[in-house]
């Protein structure tokens, strides 16, 4: 699957190390993995990143923000969040572009009612003050010998000190003199600019998990062109110009809920996941289960597989080469080819029969 999610009842620091090692990460009370993300109309891939603390070194970048913020003072403790968090997050969260979570509460404990008494992450808090007045906080979680940095947040009075950096930094630094191993500051998505800035956290120590080997490998061995959602664009875009030379409608989309699993009265349900996919033929709105192609990058495979659709949406209509008029399930794999042109030769078969039946 490309997305899922878990609510476990626990995990121990064993655990927690095997999930950030194979591309996961904390939610509320919850884990989760996925491989793509959407911002607006436009779905990149989710990049999974980590340190290799025994390598890391401070930078002349961390050497500056120490300067900088030598006059502050720092706590690290077990995270207890506060009044005095939540008016400084509320205080950050006003002055963000992007939509982050709407409290303290919520970001590390979910919103789930019969999970607010659960607390499965071993979660620590770095707090920085200005004399006596909390100016920045930062969270991240700790295993037995990896660490997975959370949430930063700050003053934004106080932008030019950088403290979400810096945050970031004291984490790695608490992390490395610790004797941990890893840490884990989450993904970044090509394209998209604002995750760009832990690329340089520490790059000559920085890892990324090859999704299709499976393998972390160091973030300079990175291609963009190779990212999963590109190459699954250029083999999906191949095969639709071989089928157009067959005579052969088809048409691409991008799926809007490809990561519905992430939804909680969703999760499980096994639901399609893709975010991309072809339609052939005649489409008919009304056809159920709809014949549709996509490509898996994981294992360089085309699959013609039937869709059932499971649930109507109640959103407006999707924006222009996209779709949101179902919910989709997989019910069965058709055919499955290396290359397109077995697949186009398939699919021109498949319309010849279609062709009889609807004849």
């Amino acid at each position: 699957m490309f997305v899922e999610l878990h609510y476990p009842e626990s995990l121990s620091p064993q655990e927690l190390d095997a999930y950030l090692a194979n591309g996961w990460f904390r939610m509320g009370q919850s884990i989760f993995t996925t491989n793509f993300l959407r911002f607006k109309d436009t779905i990149y891939s989710s990049i999974w990143l980590r340190v290799d603390l025994f390598s890391f070194q401070k930078s002349r970048t961390l050497q500056k923000l120490e300067k900088l913020n030598s006059k502050f003072k720092i706590e690290i403790k077990h995270a207890h969040p506060s009044d005095e968090h939540e008016q400084l997050f509320a205080k950050y969260r006003e002055s963000t572009a992007f939509e982050p979570a709407p409290s303290v509460f919520h970001l590390l404990y979910g919103h789930s009612p019969d999970r607010t008494n659960l607390r499965i992450f071993d979660t620590f808090e770095i707090n920085v003050y200005d004399v006596d007045k909390l100016i920045a906080t930062g969270y991240f979680d700790l295993g037995e010998t990896s660490a997975e940095g959370i949430s930063c947040f700050y003053d934004p009075a106080y932008k030019k000190h950088s403290l979400g950096k810096y945050l970031m930094y004291l984490k790695m630094n608490f992390c490395k003199e610790n004797g941990f191993r890893y840490f884990y500051p989450g993904y970044f998505a090509p394209g998209y600019k604002a995750f760009d800035y832990k690329l340089d956290l520490a790059r000559p120590s920085l890892e990324y998990l090859d999704f299709v080997s499976d393998e972390w490998k160091h973030i300079s061995a990175f291609e963009v062109e190779n990212a999963p959602i590109h190459q699954m664009r250029r083999k999906m875009k191949n095969l639709a110009q071989l089928l157009l030379e067959k005579g052969i409608k088809n048409e691409l989309f991008y799926y809007d809920f490809y990561d519905a699993d992430m939804i909680q009265n969703l999760n499980g349900l096994g639901l399609f996941d893709f975010p991309m996919f072809m339609f052939c033929f005649e489409f008919d709105e009304e056809q159920n289960p709809l014949p549709i192609v996509v490509y898996d990058v994981r294992e360089d495979l085309y699959h013609l597989i039937l869709c059932q659709k499971v649930y109507k949406s109640i959103f407006d209509e999707a924006a222009e080469g996209h779709y949101n008029a179902y919910l989709l399930q997989i019910s069965r794999i058709l055919y499955t080819g290396e290359v397109a042109e077995e697949m186009a030769e398939v699919l021109e078969i498949y319309e010849r029969e279609l062709m009889k039946i609807d004849g």
